[in-house]
């Protein structure tokens, strides 16, 4: 049991056709899994994102047992994701039907009625402006301006007893 100092060779002998030179390997890729696509890209349900940890949470001083915590975990995932799927699957197709037809109403409404008449009254409004003005200095301010000089003379004071 000493430092050895022969040297030993070792040797590897294939054929050629077990010694492949593609670029392939062995094993193969693993296909990459498609991500399900984002549901929510502009964040408008954030306030609903519902963890277990933020319905019920445990204190340092107050653990329960761990088969009891993972249990709990377990039974409120599952019941959440099933109550959901069965909610989803009774209201989602009626209530996008009646929510696709209350915003084309809205939308025909909006584009059809109200924008009309808002381009109608903008139309409208210059000259009802200019006559409306030249009322005002005509009758209205000079009237105002008298009673505003009128009132201007009075002076109050406060007597303490």
């Amino acid at each position: 049991m000493g430092l050895e100092k022969e040297r030993s060779d070792t040797r590897i002998i294939m054929n050629d056709d077990e010694f492949n030179r593609s670029f392939e390997p062995i094993l193969p890729k693993k296909e990459k899994e498609v991500a399900a696509p984002d549901r929510d890209p502009h964040d408008i349900n954030s306030h609903i994102k519902v963890n277990f940890e933020d319905v019920i949470a445990e204190p340092a001083g107050t653990h329960s047992f761990d088969k009891v915590w993972v249990c709990s975990h377990a039974v409120f995932e599952l019941v959440k994701y099933l109550f959901y799927a069965f909610l989803t699957t009774v209201l989602a197709i009626p209530l996008s039907f009646v929510a696709g037809i209350y915003f084309a109403v809205i939308s025909a409404i909006h584009i059809w009625i109200v924008m009309p008449c808002v381009k109608t009254c903008l139309m409208a409004l210059p000259p009802v402006k200019a006559i409306w003005k030249t009322i005002v200095d005509m009758f209205i301010s000079p009237f105002f301006e008298s009673i505003g000089k009128c009132l201007s003379s009075f002076k109050i004071n406060k007597i303490q007893d």
